[in-house]
């Protein structure tokens, strides 16, 4: 049996589509049927049921997953042994994220990480979440780093999980700044650059302010988090943003946090990959350094 043939069925099996496969993998689509007719007439059983268009794994398909996965863990491993001691890895990286954690925690590993696999193309892919939950289950993604609040599918491998509190912010001059007890009527009538609606954080807002008869309708509503931050220090206002955002700010006394009365909200960044992945040597490097960099910020 033949590697290529296990991880082109891994790959139809994840898509449920011998095209989407045949895309990804770069192989035309007969050839993609080929090899999964070769694999059904090697292991002499019927790997998939195709009713028109649709695909789906037979029984036996289900039961074959798992070895297939051990097939290409071992050559993986056969691969990284056949390599010269401290050799880095090569190839592709592909990284699914939110903007805001790009900016906040990937910017700063990337010239580490290109110096410790410098052979390797890094893509940077970010969207709104369902598109990125999308994105991992499609495998157009090798590595999904979100924020929202805890979420966990049966087919993902999840690396870590940190708390991310999200906070009313204004710039340190702002009448509000330094008062206590805002109220939430109050905040709403000042001018609000906001996240998108769909945002998993400005989504429980809306939930909180629902829940008291009130409604938002902001000044500006963008998905890129470091124009809402040039615009509140130059011309003023009020957001709601994760903290790691708007933190080097704080720390340097240009924003505060307001102290408004609402409930808090607590998002979680998470770093997770597809349980069927074959877990590369770029991949487990970046891991290691998304770990580290993490586990320096404060809680």
């Amino acid at each position: 049996m033949e590697i290529r043939m296990a991880s082109t069925f891994l790959r139809v099996a994840e898509l449920q589509s011998f095209s989407r496969a045949a895309q990804q993998l770069g192989y035309s689509q007969a050839a993609v049927t080929v090899q999964i007719k070769q694999l059904e007439q090697e292991l002499g059983v019927q790997l998939f049921e195709r009713i028109g268009r649709q695909i789906q794994l037979t029984s036996q398909g289900r039961r074959f997953v798992p070895y297939a996965m051990e097939l290409l863990k071992a050559a993986q491993r056969a691969e990284k042994f056949s390599r010269q001691e401290g050799e880095p890895p090569s190839g592709t990286l592909r990284i699914g994220t939110a903007e805001s954690l790009f900016m906040s925690v990937i910017v700063p590993i990337l010239a580490q990480f290109h110096k410790l696999c410098p052979q390797v193309e890094t893509s940077i892919h970010t969207g709104r979440i369902s598109q990125l939950f999308d994105m991992v289950r499609q495998n157009d993604v090798d590595l999904l780093f979100f924020l929202d609040k805890k979420t966990d599918f049966p087919e993902w491998v999840k690396l870590l999980e940190y708390p991310e509190p999200i906070v009313f912010v204004a710039p340190a001059d702002h009448p509000l700044a330094g008062s206590r007890r805002i109220s939430l009527k109050k905040i709403l009538d000042q001018p609000l650059l906001l996240t998108e609606q769909g945002v998993s954080y400005r989504a429980d807002l809306e939930q909180v302010l629902a829940a008291r008869d009130l409604e938002m309708h902001p000044f500006l509503e963008t998905g890129n988090t470091d124009v809402i931050v040039n615009l509140l220090l130059s011309h003023g206002g009020v957001s709601f943003l994760p903290q790691y955002v708007v933190q080097p700010y704080l720390l340097g006394g240009t924003l505060a946090c307001l102290d408004v009365d609402c409930p808090k909200i607590k998002m979680w960044s998470q770093l997770v990959y597809h349980k069927n992945k074959w877990v590369t040597g770029q991949m487990q490097q970046f891991i290691e350094l998304v770990c580290e960099q993490m586990n320096k910020r404060p809680c």
